[in-house]
C-alpha cells in the first residue's frame, strides 16, 4: 500500500515538473525568438530553414535605436507617463482605500458598485468618449491627458486592492494612535501605510506595467511623434513598403526591461502584497 502510495506521489511530481517545463517553455521560446531576431539583420529574419542563432549576428539593430534620439524619445515619454501614473494612482488609491476600509459614508456601496463596474468595461468602447473629452479640455497630446486617461483604467483595481489590504489590518491601530491624540490622517501615514508596504509595492509594479504597456489611448490621445510612446513607437517601425522587424524586436525588448526589472527588484514584495490583499476582500 505504501509502496503505491509513493509511487503515485512520484507519478504525480513527475506530471507537475512536465506541466512546469512545457508551460516555461511555451512562455520563454516567444521571448528567445525575439532576441534571436533582434540580433539578426533584416533580410535573415525570414531565411529558411530558420535559424536561433547565425554566424553573423550583431547589435546592429539596438545600436539603430539607442543612436536615434526620435526613437529615445519614445522611452522617456513612456517613463514620464507611467511613474507619473503610478504614483497619482497609489496617492489616489491610498487616500480612497482608507475611506473605504474605516470609514461608513452615504452611497459608498454605489461608488464601489460603480469602481467594479469600470474594471468591465472594454476600454475600446470609451476611445470615442474619452477622444472628445481630452479635445474639449485641450489636454489632446500632452502628457496629462495621457497620464489622466490611464489612470481611469489603473485606478479601480488599485483601489479594490489597497482597500482589501487595509481591511487585513486591525483597526485597533487607529485606535491607539487617536488615544495618544493624533489623527485619522496621521494614522494613515504614519502608521497604516508604512505596514501596507507590499501591498503597495504590489498595486504600483501592476499599475507601471499596464501605463507603460498601454497603446489604444497612447495612439488616439497623441498626434506629434515627440509625445509617442514606446508601444507607438515599435508601430511606427511598420513601413508601407517594409518592415524593420529586426528593429522593432529590439525596441521590443528594450522596452520590455524596465517592467523585468521592476519585477525582479521588487518579486517577494509584489507576489505577498496580491496574497495579503486577497485574504480579506
Amino acid at each position: 500500500m505504501t509502496t503505491t502510495l509513493r509511487t503515485r506521489q512520484r507519478f504525480a511530481k513527475a506530471g507537475v515538473l512536465t506541466g512546469l517545463v512545457i508551460g516555461g517553455l511555451f512562455a520563454a521560446l516567444p521571448v528567445l525568438w525575439m532576441l534571436s531576431t533582434s540580433l539578426k539583420s533584416n533580410g535573415e529574419v525570414f531565411q529558411n530553414p530558420p535559424q536561433l542563432i547565425t554566424e553573423s549576428f550583431s547589435f546592429d539593430a539596438y545600436a539603430e535605436i539607442l543612436g536615434n534620439g526620435a526613437q529615445l524619445r519614445f522611452f522617456l515619454n513612456s517613463y514620464i507617463v507611467a511613474f507619473a501614473v503610478t504614483v497619482l494612482t497609489l496617492l489616489v488609491a491610498i487616500l480612497a482605500g482608507y475611506a473605504f476600509s474605516r470609514f461608513t459614508f452615504p452611497g459608498q456601496k454605489t461608488i464601489n458598485a460603480v469602481i467594479v463596474s469600470v474594471q468591465a468595461v472594454p476600454p475600446i468602447t470609451l476611445v470615442i468618449p474619452y477622444f472628445g473629452l481630452v479635445v474639449a479640455l485641450g489636454l489632446y497630446n500632452t502628457y496629462p491627458g495621457l497620464i489622466l486617461t490611464h489612470m481611469v483604467f489603473t485606478l479601480p483595481y488599485a483601489i479594490i486592492m489597497i482597500t482589501a489590504y487595509l481591511n487585513t489590518l486591525p483597526k485597533e491601530l487607529d485606535e491607539s494612535v487617536k488615544v495618544d491624540g493624533g489623527t485619522s490622517w496621521t494614522a494613515l501615514w504614519r502608521i497604516l501605510v508604512p505596514i501596507s508596504v507590499p501591498g503597495l509595492i504590489a498595486v504600483g509594479v501592476y499599475t507601471f506595467m499596464i501605463s507603460w504597456n498601454e497603446y489604444l489611448f497612447a495612439l488616439t490621445l497623441t498626434r506629434t511623434d515627440d509625445m509617442r510612446t514606446v508601444p507607438i513607437g515599435i508601430q511606427l517601425l511598420m513601413g508601407q513598403h517594409s518592415y524593420e522587424w529586426n528593429q522593432m524586436m529590439a525596441m521590443s525588448i528594450l522596452g520590455s526591461i524596465p517592467v523585468l526589472v521592476l519585477f525582479l527588484l521588487f518579486q517577494r514584495r509584489f507576489i505577498g502584497g496580491l496574497t495579503a490583499g486577497a485574504v480579506k476582500a
